[in-house]
């Protein structure tokens, strides 16, 4: 049978989104399916499960800011300082555009006080990455090996300082989110400054006592 637009993987997950904010999470592939008159086939052409396709929506969040960067011809020459602040904005202007489907979707997580954030397992692949290759590139640029950055320490320091900023951005009710732009700003200027003066693995013991704090908090 030829997949439909309306069973492309896009449409599939955008079906979703409205499913549960309407409803409630599917119990299984084929009660969603039924309901939003989809090819249960096609369904399993894009995802193994529900829970694939919960985490596959957090995925796609990353791809469409990444896709939105590229598409910036000045975005290749910024500095990694730069890169960052542009990737969470962009990110966080597409959590606001779906609000009501993230604070829906990290309820869960949030009763669970963020403790295996299961869904978000695949954003958090790419975000590593993502800081990775910011780390990569400065220090291809050092000249002296004490001025490189330890790679897998700082992609972690990146991933806790976005659980940090989606917890913010949260319980964030200022117009237009206007504090979550200002404390993206100050977080990503002062980890700049600060990994420039301070051993690392000092920042991501700092970072962790302070999520766990603001999570408890």
């Amino acid at each position: 049978m030829a997949t439909t637009k309306k069973n492309t993987k896009e449409a599939i997950i955008t079906a979703y989104m409205e499913y549960v904010l309407l409803n409630e999470v599917p119990t299984n592939v084929f009660a969603f399916c039924k309901h939003n008159k989809i090819n249960e086939e096609d369904f399993y052409k894009h995802f193994g499960s529900i829970d694939g396709l919960q985490k596959s929506i957090w995925a796609t969040f990353y791809l469409n800011v990444e896709n939105l960067l590229l598409k910036n011809d000045d975005y290749s020459n910024y500095t990694s300082r730069e890169k960052l602040l542009t990737f969470y904005y962009t990110l966080f202007e597409l959590f606001t555009a779906n609000r009501s489907y993230v604070l829906f979707a990290l309820k869960e997580e949030k009763e669970h006080q963020w403790k295996n954030l299961k869904q978000l397992s695949k954003l958090r692949e790419k975000i590593l990455d993502f800081g990775s290759e910011l780390v990569e590139n400065d220090n291809e640029s050092a000249n002296l090996k004490i001025l490189k950055k330890p790679v897998k320490l700082v992609s972690e320091a990146v991933w806790i300082q976005f659980l940090f900023l989606l917890k913010f951005w949260m319980k964030d009710e200022s117009a237009s989110f206007e504090k979550t732009d200002v404390a993206i700003e100050k977080s990503v200027n002062t980890v700049f400054d600060v990994f420039d003066n301070t051993p690392l693995e000092n920042i991501l013991d700092l970072g962790k006592f302070l999520w766990k704090e603001k999570v408890a908090g």
